[in-house]
C-alpha cells in the first residue's frame, strides 16, 4: 500500500513538472520578440518590392499619355506593363538559386542598384525601347526583391511569428497594386509622369538602402549551388515566346479588322507559339532528366495540384488585367481624367489587400471548399454586371462592380496556392512556391497582353481618340474584354471543383 502511494506521490509529481515545462515553453514562445533588425530588415528590401510594384501599377493608369507621347497604340504601349511582367516572371525560378548561392546583403545590394538604374532611365529615356529596357532593369530588381523578402521572413523569424510576418509581407505585396493607379492619375495630373521616378530614387537611397545595410543580416551558410542555365534559357523563351504570341496574334487581327497587312504579325505569332510551347516541353523533358533541374516538377503529376495551378494561373489574368481595362475603359471611354480612373480602382484594390488575411481565416476554420468557391462565385459576379451594363456604364457603376469582384478575389485567391502546397511533399515545397509564384507574373502578364489586344481590335478603325466612334468602339471592346474576364474565370471555378472532387474521393478512401 505505502509502495502504491509513494508510486502515485511520484506519477503527480512528474506529470505537474511535464505540465510546468510546458507551461513555461508555451510561455517562452509567445514571449518570443521580433529582433529589430529583422523588422529593419522587412521594411528595407520590402520597400523595393513595394516600390517596383507600384510603379507597375502606375505606369498602366498612364498609358494613354504614354501613346500619345510615343505615337505608339494601344496593343504596343502595354508592353511597358507586360515586360516588367515577364522579367519578373523569368526572375522567380531563380529565387531558390539565389538564395543559396549569395547573401542576403549582396541580394539586396544588387535590387537597389537595378532599382535606381531602371528609375534614371526612365527619367531620361525619350525614345520607347529605351523604357522598355528601363522596364526590364526594374523587373530584375523586383524578382530579386520580393522572393529575398520572404526568403528574409521564413529564415529569421521567430516560429511563433511567422504567420503574422508573412502577412506583413503579403500586405506590402498587396498595397501596392492597390494605391498605383491613384498616385499615376495624382502625380501625372499636376507633374510630368516622369517626376514618379524622380521621387522614387531618394527613397531608395536615403530609405531602404541606409536600413538594409544596418539590418539585413546572414543566419544561414551559402551553398555552391550550381545553375542549370539551359533550363533557365529555355523557361524564359516559354514564358516571352507565349506572352509574344498572344500580342502579335492581337496586333495581327486588329491589322486585319483595320484594312492593314497582317502577314507579318501573323507569322511572328505563329513563330513565338511554337517556340515557347517547344521551349516548355524542353524544360520539362530536361527537368526529368536532371541530376540538379532548376525546378523539379515530379510534384505536378498529381492531378488535384495541377488542377489548383490551372486555376491560380487564369485567375491572375483577370486580377491583374482588370487594372489595365478598368482605367484604359474609363479614359479611352467615359471621358474621365487619369486621376479618376486611378481612384476607380482603388477601393476594389484596397479592399483586396485587406481582406486576403481575412480569407485565410475562414480557410482554417472551414477547410478549402466553401470558402474558395464561394469567394469566386462571388468575384464573378462582377465581371458579369460590367457585361450587362457595358454599353452604359458610369464611373460610380465600373467602380462598384469591380469592387464586388475584388472583395471575392481577395477572399480566394491565396487560398488556392496554399491548399496546392498541403498536398506536395515538404521537400518539394520550394519548388512548388517557384511554380505557382511564376505563374502568377504570366497570368498577370498575359492578361494585360490579351486584353489590350481585345480592345486594339476593337478600336481600329473608329478614328482619332477622343471621337464618338473611338469612345463608342471602346466601350464595344471593353464588352468583349468583360466576357472573356467571365470565361476564365468560369475555367478556373470548374477546375477547382475537379479538384476538390478528387480531394474527397482520396479522402473516403482513408
Amino acid at each position: 500500500m505505502e509502495e502504491r502511494n509513494i508510486t502515485t506521490t511520484t506519477a503527480a509529481t512528474e506529470s505537474q513538472a511535464i505540465t510546468t515545462n510546458a507551461g513555461t515553453q508555451e510561455a517562452a514562445i509567445s514571449d518570443e520578440r521580433i529582433p529589430g533588425k529583422l523588422i529593419g530588415a522587412i521594411v528595407a528590401v520590402g520597400s523595393l518590392a513595394f516600390i517596383g510594384i507600384l510603379t507597375e501599377t502606375v505606369m498602366t493608369v498612364l498609358f494613354p499619355q504614354l501613346m500619345r507621347e510615343f505615337n505608339v497604340d494601344t496593343a504596343t504601349v502595354q508592353w511597358i506593363t507586360t515586360i516588367y511582367l515577364l522579367v519578373v516572371a523569368a526572375t522567380m525560378p531563380l529565387s531558390s538559386y539565389l538564395n543559396r548561392r549569395f547573401k542576403h546583403r549582396t541580394l539586396f545590394l544588387a535590387a537597389v542598384a537595378l532599382a535606381v538604374l531602371g528609375s534614371l532611365i526612365m527619367i531620361v529615356g525619350h525614345a520607347f525601347p529605351v523604357i522598355l529596357i528601363a522596364r526590364v532593369i526594374q523587373g530584375m530588381g523586383s524578382g530579386v526583391a520580393t522572393p529575398l523578402m520572404i526568403n528574409i521572413i521564413l529564415e529569421q523569424s521567430p516560429k511563433s511569428k511567422v504567420g503574422r510576418l508573412m502577412g506583413v509581407g503579403s500586405l506590402v505585396i498587396t498595397v501596392a497594386p492597390a494605391i498605383g493607379p491613384t498616385v499615376g492619375g495624382a502625380v501625372s495630373s499636376i507633374l510630368p509622369w516622369r517626376a514618379i521616378f524622380v521621387i522614387v530614387i531618394p527613397i531608395i537611397l536615403l530609405v531602404s538602402l541606409p536600413v538594409g545595410l544596418k539590418c539585413v543580416e546572414q543566419h544561414r551558410p551559402t551553398e555552391e549551388a550550381r545553375l542549370n542555365s539551359l533550363q533557365f534559357v529555355s523557361i524564359v523563351l516559354a514564358l516571352c515566346g507565349l506572352v509574344m504570341f498572344l500580342n502579335q496574334a492581337g496586333v495581327a487581327v486588329s491589322a486585319a479588322v483595320s484594312g492593314g497587312s497582317a502577314t507579318v504579325s501573323a507569322v511572328f505569332a505563329v513563330v513565338s507559339l511554337i517556340v515557347g510551347l517547344g521551349a516548355l516541353l524542353f524544360f520539362g523533358w530536361s527537368s526529368k532528366r536532371s541530376f540538379s533541374p532548376l525546378i523539379r516538377l515530379g510534384w505536378l503529376r498529381d492531378p488535384m495540384v495541377l488542377l489548383h495551378l490551372i486555376a491560380y494561373m487564369l485567375l491572375p489574368i483577370v486580377g491583374i488585367g482588370f487594372g489595365y481595362v478598368i482605367t484604359n475603359v474609363a479614359q479611352l471611354s467615359l471621358g474621365t481624367s487619369a486621376f479618376l480612373s486611378g481612384a476607380l480602382v482603388l477601393p476594389g484594390a484596397l479592399i483586396g489587400a485587406f481582406f486576403a488575411p481575412v480569407g485565410g481565416m475562414l480557410y482554417d476554420r472551414f477547410g478549402p471548399v466553401r470558402p474558395i468557391l464561394g469567394a469566386f462565385f462571388a468575384a464573378i459576379c462582377g465581371p458579369i454586371l460590367l457585361l450587362v451594363f457595358s454599353m452604359r456604364l458610369t464611373p460610380v457603376t465600373l467602380a462598384g462592380f469591380y469592387f464586388i469582384f475584388g472583395l471575392g478575389y481577395s477572399l480566394g485567391f491565396s487560398n488556392i496556392m496554399t491548399n496546392a502546397l498541403r498536398n506536395i511533399a515538404p521537400q518539394f515545397m520550394p519548388d512548388g512556391n517557384a511554380v505557382f509564384n511564376t505563374c502568377l507574373q504570366f497570368g498577370g502578364a498575359a492578361g494585360t497582353a490579351l486584353f489590350s489586344t481585345i480592345l486594339s481590335v476593337a478600336q481600329a478603325g473608329a478614328g482619332e481618340e477622343g471621337g464618338a466612334t473611338f469612345r463608342h468602339a471602346t466601350a464595344v471592346g471593353g464588352s468583349w474584354t468583360f466576357a472573356t474576364m467571365i470565361g476564365i474565370v468560369a475555367i478556373a471555378i470548374c477546375c477547382l471543383i475537379a479538384a476538390f472532387r478528387i480531394g474527397a474521393k482520396r479522402n473516403s478512401r482513408l
